[in-house]
């Protein structure tokens, strides 16, 4: 199973960008999505934005991934 962890976008630089999730800053590719904006969130995984979501749908999955590692 491959998990995509919904990331705010913080710089975005050519096919290149910085995301943050948790406090922790993480160097993602954009080549996916040469559209993203720093402001946007972005699902990351393997180091690739893969798709925009909105901040409500990426806070909605962010909380559930902390109760999940709550328990």
């Amino acid at each position: 199973m491959c998990v995509a962890v919904p990331c705010r976008l913080l710089k975005a630089e050519g096919p290149t960008g910085v995301a943050q999730i948790g406090g922790a800053e993480v160097q993602v590719r954009l080549d996916l999505l040469p559209e993203a904006q720093p402001g946007d969130y972005v699902l990351v995984h393997a180091g690739f934005a893969l798709e925009l979501v909105d901040e409500e749908a990426a806070q909605e999955t962010l909380e559930l991934l902390r109760q999940m590692q709550e328990s």
